[in-house]
């Protein structure tokens, strides 16, 4: 008899979740943290701290990133060389012309990723777009944790079910 009730090969499928930034209305935190949920698998009953159980997310629409109050102006990212006098900021406002939202959104779930050996790994899972165009369209199995299956957005659609159809018999 097996000791290991439950965890099975199945368990540890990493799904694809869509998560379209504008139309989610949350501010950068938020998301952020929420994102890092998902890359982590801490929304998985089979969650271990020591195995990389995630799965993958795909934001979308990275221009429309929300902040709250004068972040965009007084938050800064500091980069440095180790080398003497190379310390250099630049605001967000400025990252965001420069590199793009993707880049301040993944820069937030970095921070908020644990800082080991897995944080570039599960990191690395999570795909960042400007527009709301992406590659990934085949592999997206949920949308904003919803089903993905059926979503008009997606340009998917389910066929009516024809037995389940109201019948009118007079």
């Amino acid at each position: 008899m097996s000791l290991n009730v439950g965890i099975t090969k199945t368990a540890y499928i990493r799904s694809w979740h869509l998560v379209n930034v504008p139309l989610s209305g949350q501010p950068l935190g938020r998301m952020a943290s929420r994102i890092s949920l998902i890359l982590q698998g801490k929304h998985k009953p089979t969650w271990n701290p020591s195995t990389d159980c995630g799965d993958y997310i795909v934001a979308i629409g990275c221009h429309g990133l929300h902040t709250t109050g004068r972040k965009r102006e007084q938050k800064l990212y500091y980069t440095h060389t180790t080398r003497p006098g190379s310390l250099k900021s630049m605001s967000m406002d400025k990252l965001i012309t420069k590199w793009g939202g993707g880049e301040v959104l993944k820069r937030a779930v970095k921070g908020m990723l644990p800082k080991n050996r897995l944080r570039d790994i599960r990191l690395a899972r999570l795909k960042v777009f400007e527009g709301m165009a992406h590659p990934y369209k085949k592999n997206v199995v949920r949308f904003n944790d919803q089903r993905a299956l059926g979503d008009p957005a997606l340009g998917q659609t389910v066929a009516p079910n024809k037995t389940n159809a109201p019948t009118t018999s007079a």
